[in-house]
């Protein structure tokens, strides 16, 4: 596609499709791109197979976590108060209800980032957008049929939680209202759930004596079951103006079964970064796992570790245990020398981990301000214990808000 052609094309399609994806700009950036980056079938069922196989590992590594001491908790970042909560084994069997690995297309085959597993964005890109791209552009949707995975993934917890004596009537989903992504995303997921919930923010949620509670049709209402695009880590903190502990009360709700969420609270141990260091290190202590699974993560994981075993022998990155975004991560080279580092002020204090690096796959996309060439990271569902749709951005070396969501195909 010309340059001059591409403002046009682009308002054309995303214009289309604003009431559903609204943010194809982010802060006077073009954030959502026009056009297809085309893979093949191959492609396709190799990171589904490397989905599947790392979310096995993971819902029996976080099983392994739950049932261990406290001292465990405390290496893998684990804040005290999630602890009661996060043993909950609502559904052992898979470690988040939704949630993303990140991956890289390497010289050496697909290898997976991280794991998002308690608060996953680009799910309206990967299951709704990237589909009618396709049918924009006349490209097969390597996503074709996967919303219903979500439908699918939302009845099943919620007839989890009712089957273990919860009760299901009140059911809401809430993000920061002012959050034009996160809302959309939220009451994107609350339409495919299927659910008889409603949207309501997070800041019109308080803890009315030993319940949480929404403000819905003018009064405080009773949450049974609450869907939120907010992380535990930040829910662990939270306080209210006099100070009280509001988060840690709510934390405490869930532990003692009288609030429900989604993601149950397992995925949140699958969500820190530590998590991969404790697969890594049992991988090579050949420990725990079957030689199938060991198999697994030499093929698809990175030797990530919590203490820096590279310095001096090759380059790796250094990343904040509950980061996200791209925020606080540094790579740097064999001697300790900065390559890139985010800029951004966040998650600068938080507990870090070190991986080997490995160079993301660069290709070339059209943009409003000419032809681009940046760094592909894929982001891959495990929705209800199996591999779901895919996204890809494209960015620098490090993946951060600026970066772009470019649609992916098949060619007819």
């Amino acid at each position: 596609m010309k340059r001059c052609q591409y403002p046009e094309v682009r308002e054309k399609f995303y214009g289309s499709i604003r009431e559903v994806f609204s943010w194809d700009w982010i802060d006077g950036n073009e954030y959502g791109l026009a056009g297809i980056h085309y893979i093949n079938e191959e492609f396709r069922q190799e990171i589904a197979m490397a989905t599947d196989g790392l979310g096995k590992i993971y819902a029996k590594t976080v099983v392994m976590v739950q049932q261990s001491p406290e001292s465990l908790l405390e290496m893998l970042g684990l804040p005290t108060e999630t602890f009661q909560a996060i043993r909950l084994p609502i559904l052992p069997e898979i470690p988040t209800t939704i949630g993303r690995f990140d991956f890289a297309h390497t010289a050496q085959g697909i290898k997976m980032l991280e794991f998002n597993a308690d608060t996953p964005t680009s799910v309206v890109e990967a299951f709704y957008t990237n589909g009618k791209a396709c049918e924009f552009f006349g490209a097969g949707n390597p996503n074709l049929g996967m919303e219903q995975d979500l439908t699918d993934a939302f009845q099943g917890i919620v007839e989890c939680y009712q089957g273990l004596g919860y009760p299901i009537e009140n059911i809401v989903f809430s993000a920061l209202d002012w959050h034009e992504e996160d809302k959309g995303t939220v009451e994107y997921l609350l339409k495919r759930s299927d659910l008889p919930g409603r949207f309501v923010p997070l800041e019109n949620l308080r803890v009315i004596e030993d319940e949480l509670c929404a403000f819905i049709e003018g009064e405080y209402q009773k949450i049974d079951v609450w869907y939120r695009l907010h992380a535990l880590e930040k829910l662990a903190e939270e306080k209210d103006e006099d100070g009280y502990p509001t988060g840690a009360h709510v934390l405490d709700l869930i532990a003692r079964g009288r609030l429900a969420i989604i993601n149950p609270p397992a995925a949140f141990i699958a969500q820190t970064k530590a998590m991969q260091a404790l697969i890594w290190g049992l991988h090579e202590a050949k420990r725990f796992y079957t030689e199938v699974e060991h198999e697994i993560i030499e093929r698809y994981m990175l030797p990530t570790y919590l203490e820096n075993p590279f310095l001096g022998k090759e380059p790796f990155v250094a990343k904040p245990i509950y980061g996200r975004e791209g925020g606080a991560v540094s790579i740097f080279q064999a001697d300790g020398s900065v390559l890139e580092k985010d800029r951004d002020e966040m998650y600068w204090e938080q507990p870090m981990i070190y991986q080997k690096f490995v160079e993301l796959e660069e290709v070339e996309s059209m943009t409003v301000t000419g032809p681009y060439k940046g760094r592909l990271l894929w982001g891959s569902f495990l929705v209800g214990g199996k591999a779901s749709a895919i996204s890809a951005r494209i960015g620098e070396r490090i993946t951060g808000n600026l970066s772009c969501f470019l649609p992916s195909g098949y060619k007819k």
